[in-house]
C-alpha cells in the first residue's frame, strides 16, 4: 500500500469519522446512563405497549443485566445503521469520487500502479472499521465501569463488539466494492445503500412478528446473534467468521475490478 496516500485519507476523512463515532457515543452513554435494574418493570411495560415497535428496533427484550441491556438497545440497530451510512460516504469517497471528478488520472500518473492504489484505499475502509469498534467500545467499557462497576461482563462485551467489527468489515466491503465497480459516484452510493438498507430493513421486519419470521432467511443481519454472542455459542462465532470472510472477499473483487476495468480518464 501507499502511505502516502493512506495518511492523506484518513486526514481528509478525519472529520467523518468524528462526527458518526460522536454519534455513536452519545446513543451508548445514554443507553448506559439509562441502566438501572429497579426501572426494568417500566421498561418492560413499556415494551409490551408496543410490541412489534420495540422488535423491530432489535430491543424486544430489556435484559437481566448490563451487558444484555446494552447489547439489546444499542447492537439491535443502531450500531448496524448509523456506522452503515459512514461507510456508505466512505465507501463513494474513496474511489468512485476520484473517478467521477478526474482526480484518480493524477494517482494514475504517479508511479504506483492500480492495485497498490485501489488496496490502501481498502485498507483505509477497513482501519476505519476497526477504529470505529476500538474507540467506541473502549468508551462504553470505561463509562460503564465508572458507572457500574463490575457490571459489565468484558468477555461477553468483547464478543459482541469482534462480531460487531465483522458486520462494519462486511457493510465496509460490500460499499468499497461498490466505489470500485462504479464510476460515477451516485451510482457506487445507490449501490451500496441499496445493499445495506436491504439487509437492515429485512432484519427489521423479520422481528416484527411471526407472521414475517421468515424473512430472516434473506438477510445476512440474521447471522449477527446478539444473544448467542452474549451466551458465547459456536453458532454465533460461526456467523462472525462468515462476515469478515465476506468483508474481506469483498474488498479483493473490488481491487480486481478496479484493477481491470476502463476508466474514464
Amino acid at each position: 500500500m501507499s502511505g502516502v496516500l493512506f495518511k492523506k485519507e484518513m486526514k481528509s476523512n478525519f472529520l467523518l469519522f468524528v462526527i458518526f463515532v460522536g454519534v455513536l457515543l452519545m446513543y451508548a452513554a445514554t443507553i448506559i446512563y439509562m441502566f438501572d435494574p429497579e426501572m426494568a418493570d417500566s421498561l418492560r411495560q413499556m415494551t409490551e405497549s408496543m410490541p412489534e415497535l420495540f422488535a423491530a428496533f432489535g430491543m424486544a427484550t430489556v435484559g437481566e443485566n448490563l451487558l444484555e441491556f446494552v447489547a439489546n438497545y444499542l447492537y439491535g440497530m443502531i450500531f448496524l445503521a448509523f456506522p452503515a451510512v459512514h461507510l456508505v460516504i466512505l465507501g463513494k469517497r474513496l474511489v468512485a469520487g476520484y473517478v467521477d471528478d478526474g482526480s484518480m488520472a493524477y494517482l494514475l500518473a504517479t508511479p504506483k500502479k492500480r492495485a497498490r492504489i485501489a488496496w490502501t484505499q481498502g485498507v483505509v475502509m477497513l482501519v476505519t472499521c476497526v477504529l470505529t469498534v476500538v474507540v467506541v467500545a473502549a468508551a462504553m467499557a470505561f463509562l460503564a465501569e465508572g458507572l457500574f462497576p463490575g457490571e459489565l461482563d468484558m468477555e461477553g462485551f468483547l464478543r459482541v463488539n469482534v462480531c460487531w467489527l465483522g458486520v462494519l468489515v462486511f457493510f465496509g466491503g460490500i460499499c468499497f466494492l461498490c466505489s470500485c465497480i462504479f464510476n460515477q459516484s451516485r451510482h457506487a452510493v445507490g449501490c451500496s445503500a441499496a445493499v445495506v438498507v436491504y439487509a437492515i430493513l429485512l432484519q427489521m421486519l423479520s422481528q416484527v412478528g411471526e407472521s414475517l419470521e421468515k424473512l430472516r432467511y434473506l438477510t445476512p443481519l440474521t447471522l449477527f446473534d446478539i444473544d448467542g454472542l452474549v451466551a458465547g455459542t459456536a453458532a454465533a462465532w460461526f456467523g462472525c467468521v462468515i462476515f469478515y470472510a465476506a468483508g474481506a472477499a469483498c474488498m479483493a473483487a473490488g481491487v480486481v475490478c478496479f484493477n481491470r476495468k476502463n476508466l474514464p480518464l
